[in-house]
């Protein structure tokens, strides 16, 4: 899986609070198992008319904000149901990053399973990058993981907090199967010594 170590990007503002799942992907989109193709389902009702026009006034419908990477918002971001398509659909779409006040414990949880990392800032630095990124393409915002800070145009910087296991998955690149093959010596060790002294039992053929 791809590492997130630094990312220097255009910043999408989205002052919205209690922006839940169903917002983010619609629940009619979810037949699909596929991680990919939601992008263009990403907050749909918010970014297309009923007539399935776009929204010219919803921000990721302008320019730059289109090819934006970093999602600003307020509030209990990604609430309401556990749906892990909302960070698929996100990820699709190109966002890699998304900088809240606060965030649904789930959501916030699938964002690290999907490679894509949560900061959470306080209201006041979460207005100041808004700010920030009304100036678009001018005012790209970088995110250093490995220091953990949030760096202005300004070079002003915002520090966060991070559990270091995820921070240790994120910057290695690591997924559940990333992890188990970490120990994919220890664990064809265990297996030839268990087949030596179990050698009844039968081997499972995948």
């Amino acid at each position: 899986m791809p590492s997130f170590t630094k990312l220097t990007a255009i910043a999408a503002p989205l002052p919205l609070a209690n922006v839940d799942t169903d917002k983010i992907i619609p629940a009619r989109f979810l037949k699909t198992i596929a991680r990919s193709g939601l992008g263009k389902n990403l907050f749909d009702t918010l970014r297309f008319n009923p007539d399935g026009s776009e929204n010219p006034d919803f921000v990721l419908n302008r320019e730059p904000y289109r090819h934006a990477q970093i999602l600003l918002a307020h509030e209990n971001f990604g609430c309401g149901s556990s749906r892990e398509h909302a960070p698929w659909s996100l990820l699709d779409f190109g966002i890699t990053c998304v900088i809240a006040t606060s965030f649904a414990d789930i959501f916030y949880n699938n964002c690290f399973k999907n490679f894509i990392l949560p900061v959470t800032l306080s209201r006041e630095q979460v207005d100041a990058l808004m700010g920030d990124a009304a100036n678009g393409a001018n005012a790209r915002l970088s995110i250093d993981l490995e220091r953990q800070v949030v760096v202005r145009p300004s070079g002003e910087e915002f520090a966060f907090e991070i559990d270091p296991f995820r921070k240790h998955l994120l910057l290695n690149g690591l997924d559940d199967i990333g992890q188990t093959l970490q120990h994919a010596t220890a664990i064809d060790a265990f297996e030839k010594k268990r087949e030596a002294q179990q050698s009844w039992i039968p081997k499972v053929v995948v």
